[in-house]
């Protein structure tokens, strides 16, 4: 009787030992998936914040460019109208969007101000005497090096977006992370025919 107990008290040890062991093992996969997706959440924060900084800058690109005698009003007229089509697209600034289709709108709206300031600067190559004045070339360089920021944190989100994206579909956490709401997150795509995003062409 006595053996009998000791071996019931034994089994019983084990388990209360493999659920502790399986209690923090679930818990440590559940605090890297939230980390993942804090990560990528961090990340879009950054995209954010590069288009606004390009949104913000377009003002001011427009007020130089409308002193110059005779310039194509219409060109102004579609920055104006692409830009304004971008603030239509409401996504949270704080969190990833999780649904592809809602991304695409956003991408798509983004593209057509890039291509809307890549005509414009076509357009400028005609009026040397603006692209000559000081403010309009320090415009131009922040609208570069903007550009380029926005392919980066587009790069470096997409790699967030893999690695969480990759983490919830590993074992063990696919056999859990639907039920705590760790979904699949949706990328950046590049334009059709294009392997590079869209950037602005200052070489004149």
């Amino acid at each position: 009787m006595k053996k009998l107990l000791l071996i019931g008290v034994g089994v019983l040890g084990l388990f209360v030992v493999m659920m502790v062991l399986v209690g923090l093992f679930a818990a440590g996969s559940y605090n890297h998936l939230v980390s993942l997706s804090q990560a990528v959440d961090s990340q879009w924060a950054q995209v954010q914040n590069v288009y606004q900084r390009r949104a913000d800058l377009i003002p001011n690109l427009v007020s130089t460019v409308a002193g110059a005698a005779h310039f194509e009003k219409s060109t102004l007229v579609e920055i104006t109208q692409a830009r304004a089509s971008v603030g239509q697209v409401k996504l949270d600034p704080n969190s990833a969007p999780t649904d592809p289709a809602k991304l695409a709108a956003f991408d798509q709206a983004q593209s057509q101000l890039s291509g809307a300031l890549s005509r414009l600067m076509v357009v400028v190559e005609r009026y040397p005497e603006l692209s000559a004045t000081e403010n309009f070339r320090e415009l131009q360089a922040q609208l570069e090096g903007t550009e380029n920021r926005i392919s980066v944190e587009r790069r470096d989100f997409n790699t967030a977006v893999q690695n969480y994206n990759t983490a919830i579909k590993s074992f063990p956490a696919v056999f859990f992370a639907g039920f705590l709401n760790f979904h699949e997150k949706p990328y950046f795509a590049a334009a059709p025919n294009a392997e590079t995003a869209p950037k602005v062409d200052f070489n004149f």
